[in-house]
């Protein structure tokens, strides 16, 4: 999992070069596809999940989750999320970031510095003897401290043989709540959070997740062991 989750995000770090004004969404499919033919031994996650048709999720400005790559193109000031997800010898991992075209607003910037600082909020509380709702409740305070929302319809997950496993992981809840957390268990956390509102609903496409109120959201992911001598990112390029 350490293998499939590194990779993953390696992959990330790639796309990050092509992230530009005037770069279509379908362009950083086709080079994560040609990186995957590269490799070899490695599976996209997502191809094929549940009839997801592509590699990638790249969800731009309100869009939060699930965006499906296509022929728009990137603008100086928006923001998208990129998605991924790695099979590797039968095990998953999950990874998500969110990056700016070009220069973006202080208000934007606060987002994405809020979303990934929740994050590693979260992260810290995946500890042997914690609850689950310890990691929801610690970026639901992260988040709503800064004015921001958390999106309460799409939440973290267990990840191992699977891409989704039980545990569900929101990102709110009661601190000292939830199961308790074990070593050995991996969990796939991951803020997803808008500058309005929490509230969203799906495109037309079926799969695209948006802001109901237009605004803008964000997205980090890491996978992330319980061990016995705390949380462990699988997920570290």
């Amino acid at each position: 999992m350490r293998v499939a989750s590194g990779k993953a995000m390696e992959m990330l770090l790639y796309l990050k070069d092509f992230v530009k004004a005037g770069v279509k969404t379908m362009d950083l499919e086709n080079a994560c596809e040609e990186k995957i033919r590269e490799v070899g031994n490695m599976k996209a996650a997502f191809k094929g999940y549940n009839g997801f048709p592509y590699c990638l999720c790249v969800s731009v400005n309100d869009e939060v989750v699930h965006g499906m790559p296509s022929e728009r193109q990137l603008k100086e000031n928006d923001i998208v999320s990129i998605d991924f997800g790695l099979l590797y010898e039968g095990y998953y991992g999950d990874v998500a970031m969110t990056y700016a075209v070009g220069g973006i607003s202080k208000a934007t910037r606060k987002l994405l510095e809020v979303t990934e600082k929740a994050l590693y909020r979260g992260i810290d509380e995946a500890r042997e003897g914690n609850r689950l709702y310890d990691i929801s409740h610690a970026v639901q305070e992260c988040v709503e401290g800064e004015r921001f929302s958390v999106v309460r319809e799409f939440v973290g997950h267990g990840i191992g043989r699977s891409l989704h496993e039980e545990p569900q992981v929101p990102n709110y809840g009661t601190k000292g709540t939830g199961l308790r957390l074990k070593a050995g268990m991996v969990l796939a956390i991951e803020p997803m959070v808008n500058m309005g509102k929490s509230e969203v609903y799906i495109k037309e496409n079926g799969w695209t997740a948006a802001t109901k109120d237009g605004s803008l959201s964000a997205h980090f992911e890491h996978t992330v062991a319980v061990t016995g001598d705390g949380p462990v990112i699988l997920s570290r390029a």
